[in-house]
């Protein structure tokens, strides 16, 4: 199941990340250490909360991540 969670950040991905992108990689992630692909209904809100949690936290690393030789092109277009 894991499998099929591609990396997110570039060069793997060339474009950045979108949120459909996060969200997928989330859920993905989530089914695979619940053991479930839809969570009965006494565990959806559980089962959700997971997936937003580490939906943000995922969007965080992505952004905060530095990628050597990206650092630099990325500081100099933030300043221009």
């Amino acid at each position: 199941m894991c499998r099929s969670i591609k990396t997110l950040r570039p060069p793997a991905l060339p474009e950045e990340a979108t949120e459909e992108d996060i969200r997928a990689a989330a859920l993905q992630y989530v089914r695979k250490v619940s053991g479930f692909r839809a969570p009965a209904a006494h565990n959806r809100e559980v089962f959700d909360r997971a997936v937003d949690e580490i939906a943000e936290a995922t969007a965080r690393l992505l952004q905060d991540i530095e990628i050597r030789g990206a650092g630099q092109a990325r500081t100099a277009a933030g300043s221009a």
